[in-house]
């Protein structure tokens, strides 16, 4: 994820880092030549382009336009239901390193490790990676990191383990409900972030839209090459790379938990949960945060 807040006049003449534009960089090349063909051809045999109309351009623009911003806003909503889901995790997990902090240190220890190894075995999961490995590399949780869901056997060893407590008498009945709603909420979220992964946007919506801009894009040069001449490179270029570009960023935006640019920074957030709670254990100096250089957190 990109940190940039607010770009300058130099990112906007010149950044390529952290924007989009390598995304599209190929089929704005494509669109280029296309515009040179229909340049030459109306160059070459005046009149030739005469029955293409601007007016019906115009309204299919509109059209896509806004058809377009409803993909968008719903990828988007999906990347903020992601953030908010994770948000939920921070929050989630600081409650119950501070509900059991009065605790013996062994018992406090193999509670927070596995919150660790919950978190990260989470966001392995979300991302296709080796979720038991990412798990065992804070704890072990036996059987059941070869069971289909490693990240929910974390928690159920943490809820063994504070279940046991309750019945040793080490937390009382209050205390033991408590820490029960916190790995509710942890479930929760899981949950959710499974639900945001298992059902893409539907194919059939991006298809469409796919085709239409691409349709667009190709048949838009001849259009203006017969009025333009070679300044039809300089609006068909721009109209391509806006909408290649929104196309682009809804698909990085439709998988909140990817490793595109424009994705949650998962590893950051999970070094920020390892941060807090190896800082109630005391051990010492902590790791810093998942820098990826660039002025970008994955």
């Amino acid at each position: 994820m990109n940190l940039r807040r607010q770009p300058t006049f130099r990112d906007i003449m010149f950044a390529i880092n952290g924007s989009i534009l390598p995304r599209i960089a190929r089929r704005l090349l494509a669109i280029a030549l296309v515009s040179v063909v229909a340049i030459l051809a109306a160059l070459r045999h005046p009149g030739i382009f005469a029955q293409f109309g601007v007016v019906p351009f115009t309204l299919i623009g509109i059209a896509l336009s806004v058809f377009m911003s409803f993909r968008n806003n719903a990828c988007y909503a999906r990347w903020w239901e992601g953030r908010q889901l994770w948000g939920e995790l921070m929050i989630a997990a600081r409650s119950f390193a501070r509900q059991i902090s009065t605790l013996p240190a062994a018992d406090r220890r193999y509670l927070l490790t596995r919150v660790c190894g919950f978190t990260t075995g989470l966001a392995a999961r979300l991302r296709g990676g080796d979720e038991a490995a990412a798990i065992a590399a804070w704890c072990d949780i036996g059987a059941a990191a070869h069971g289909p869901n490693p990240t929910n056997g974390v928690l159920c060893s943490i809820g063994e383990r504070c279940l046991n407590l309750s019945r040793q008498g080490t937390i009382g009945p209050v205390h033991h409900s408590l820490l029960e709603a916190q790995l509710c909420r942890l479930a929760s979220v899981q949950g959710g972030c499974e639900r945001i992964v298992s059902t893409p946007v539907p194919f059939s919506y991006s298809l469409l839209l796919h085709r239409t801009a691409l349709v667009f894009c190709v048949t838009l040069p001849f259009a203006l090459a017969g009025s333009l001449g070679w300044w039809t490179l300089l609006p068909v270029l721009l109209v391509a790379y806006t909408f290649f570009g929104l196309d682009a960023l809804g698909h990085q935006l439709e998988d909140p938990f990817s490793l595109e640019p424009n994705a949650l920074r998962l590893d950051a957030m999970c070094r920020a949960v390892e941060r807090e709670m190896r800082s109630m254990l005391d051990d010492g100096e902590l790791p810093s945060m998942a820098d990826c250089g660039d002025g970008a957190l994955r």
